[in-house]
């Protein structure tokens, strides 16, 4: 399957979930859809098209927490990144560690860091910080004061 081929079928297969798209040159695409077709989409690009995972990025945004998705299509030389936005009070998604096993640690990354709740996560345990960080507080938050420290965007 050539690029294009792959890109039209992403298209034609997510259709009306799409909720922008924007490539940024011929090799790189960012494809937004709402939070609950990520799940779908994954399926799309890893089981059927048989993407590669690269890596997930949370973001929090003055608007939303975003997680963006890189898939690599190694054989054509092609990124797809899966955009969505979840709600900042009440960040929420599916997890996809049960369609891709490699979403599992950044998963648990997100939840730590920028506050993301993973539902369905088989090991929901922390990674990087201790057991006993504050529940509440994440790093990666905009709004998070590191303690000892007045004011936001520590």
């Amino acid at each position: 399957m050539t690029r294009e081929a792959t890109l039209q079928r992403i298209r034609e297969a997510l259709g009306d979930k799409v909720v922008d798209w924007f490539d940024k040159s011929e090799k790189r695409s960012y494809v937004e859809i709402r939070p609950e077709d990520v799940p779908d989409a994954t399926r799309l690009v890893f089981r059927e098209l048989g993407a590669r995972f690269q890596i997930a990025t949370g973001v929090d945004t003055p608007s939303a927490i975003e997680i963006l998705y890189h898939w690599a299509f190694d054989k054509v030389n092609l990124l797809v990144t899966i955009r969505t936005k979840l709600d900042r009070d009440t960040p929420e998604i599916a997890s996809l560690a049960g369609i891709c096993k490699g979403t599992e640690w950044i998963e648990r990354e997100m939840w730590e860091l920028l506050g993301i709740t993973f539902h369905d996560h088989p090991d929901m345990r922390h990674l990087l910080l201790t057991d006993e960080w504050p529940e509440g507080q994440y790093p990666l938050r905009r709004d998070f004061v590191q303690p000892g420290k007045e004011g936001g965007e520590g």
